[in-house]
């Protein structure tokens, strides 16, 4: 089993490109990785480390491959105890519902027992053309929290 589980939810692709860089820095660290893109909750170890990296469609809604792991979750109410997670968002300021995506996810999973490892990092693309790079510096932190 990998020391940590990359979880990307995206419309565009973006948030599995910051998943996809997290991946290869956390592997630089000495982490075994898998990186899931839109996974199943029957794909997921029920344990350990997972790292939620989501954009935000629309008006602060999940991409559409991640709204069945959230309807999973939400409808199965899964044990997550055994989880500690960090949580990643893309998205764009001018919306109201800045990163609504990660905020959601985020609660879930606390609301089902998992614990957040450190604070959430929300990217704002306007401030970043390339949200790989607070991204990188944000991971550089986290990773001494696990």
């Amino acid at each position: 089993m990998a020391d940590i589980t990359l979880i990307s939810g995206s419309t565009l692709g973006s948030a599995e490109y910051v998943a996809e860089h997290l991946e290869e820095k956390l592997q630089e660290a000495g982490f075994s990785t898998q990186v899931l893109h839109g996974p199943e909750l029957d794909e997921l170890p029920l344990e350990g480390i997972w790292l939620i990296v989501s954009s935000t469609h629309g008006a602060g809604e999940l991409p559409d491959n991640l709204l069945p792991l959230y309807e999973a979750i939400n409808d199965r109410q899964p044990d997550l105890s055994a989880v500690r997670f960090g949580a990643v968002g893309i998205g764009n300021r001018e919306y109201d519902l800045f990163c609504g995506a990660i905020k959601t996810l985020d609660a879930l999973l606390q609301s089902r027992g998992a614990i957040r490892i450190g604070d959430r990092l929300e990217i704002d693309v306007l401030e970043h053309e390339i949200p790989e790079d607070p991204a990188e510096q944000w991971v550089m932190g986290w990773k001494t929290q696990i």
